[in-house]
C-alpha cells in the first residue's frame, strides 16, 4: 500500500497494529449496516396524528 493522505487519526495514544485493526473492522461494520433497508416505523411512530384524551385520570393503567 502507497504511503498517502492518512484514512484515520489517532487523537490521542498509540494503538498497535491490531488495535488500530479492530477499530477500522468495527467501522467498516457499521458503514455495512447503514446501508441496509430502512426498518418500519414504530406503531408510535406511525399514530402520531392522532389527539391523545383530554383527560386521563393520574392512576389509570395508561
Amino acid at each position: 500500500m502507497e504511503r498517502g493522505e492518512a484514512l484515520i487519526r489517532v487523537e490521542r495514544g498509540r494503538p498497535d497494529e491490531v488495535e488500530t485493526a479492530a477499530v477500522v473492522a468495527v467501522l467498516l461494520a457499521l458503514r455495512a449496516d447503514a446501508g441496509g433497508e430502512p426498518e418500519e416505523p414504530s406503531a408510535a411512530e406511525m399514530r402520531w396524528w392522532l389527539k391523545p384524551d383530554a383527560y386521563t385520570a393520574p392512576d389509570s393503567w395508561r
